[in-house]
This record gives structure tokens, C-alpha cells and sequence, in this order.
């Protein structure tokens, strides 16, 4: 299912995850977010991707362009969780795997297929 969001749902998620005290700061991330997540032809060889690749393109813009005055990290990984799960598929996996894997993105390890890729290991049996 392609599960395409808009800015208003990332907001809603940051009240859900972080409450009324922790205000977007720059709202041109969160549109940058929203707009790359809806790319159809991400790489030549994928026309088509999934929940997970999208997932990932949200969660890599976000802790990179940093809308939030902090706790970027805690609302880029709710968002991939609530993104996946409105997808209709899951993701399970530890608080460790986690920070791993927000820390390679905040490293420049890791690109939207690499997360995806470790996104789609951790689907729930």
C-alpha cells in the first residue's frame, strides 16, 4: 500500500510523540520530508518502493535537516514506527538497534536503501 502523508501528519505525530512544549522550529524540513517520501522512482533500478523505503527517506531527512530545536532523533524514529504501521506492515526491534541506526544515519554511514534494507530486517514475524 503506497501510505502517502502530508506535513500535517508529521505534526501531529510530534504533538503525539513530544506534547505542545517541543515546537517545529523550521517547517522546510518537515516539507522536504513529505515531499521525498513520495517519490515513485527513488534509484533507477526501484519504480516502486515500500513502506519501508519510505519509512527510511522520512527517518534520514529528519535527523539530518533537524526541524525540531531538539529530540530529532526520538520524533524521526516514532515517525518511521507510526509510518510503518499505518502502512500496514511492522518493525520490531530493540532500543539498541535504534540508536545504532540513528547513529549511523547522524554519521553519514547510512543511506535511504541501507536503512530500509535494515528497516525491512527487523520485520515482526
Amino acid at each position: 500500500m503506497d501510505l502517502h502523508i502530508d506535513h500535517r501528519w508529521l505534526l501531529a505525530q510530534q504533538e503525539k510523540l513530544l506534547g505542545k512544549d517541543l515546537q517545529v522550529h523550521d517547517y522546510s524540513p518537515l516539507v522536504a520530508a513529505v515531499a521525498r517520501h513520495r517519490v515513485n522512482t527513488p534509484r533507477w533500478d526501484v519504480d516502486d518502493p515500500d513502506a519501508y523505503w519510505r519509512a527510511a527517506a522520512l527517518l534520514h531527512t529528519i535527523v539530518l535537516l533537524r526541524p525540531l530545536p531538539a529530540r530529532n532523533e526520538f520524533f524521526a524514529y516514532g515517525v518511521a514506527v507510526a509510518y510503518i504501521a499505518a502502512s500496514g506492515a511492522t518493525v520490531l526491534a530493540a532500543e539498541q538497534q535504534w540508536v545504532a541506526l540513528i547513529e549511523d544515519v547522524k554519521a553519514l554511514r547510512v543511506d535511504s536503501f541501507d536503512i530500509a534494507d535494515r528497516l525491512r530486517s527487523w520485520r515482526a514475524a
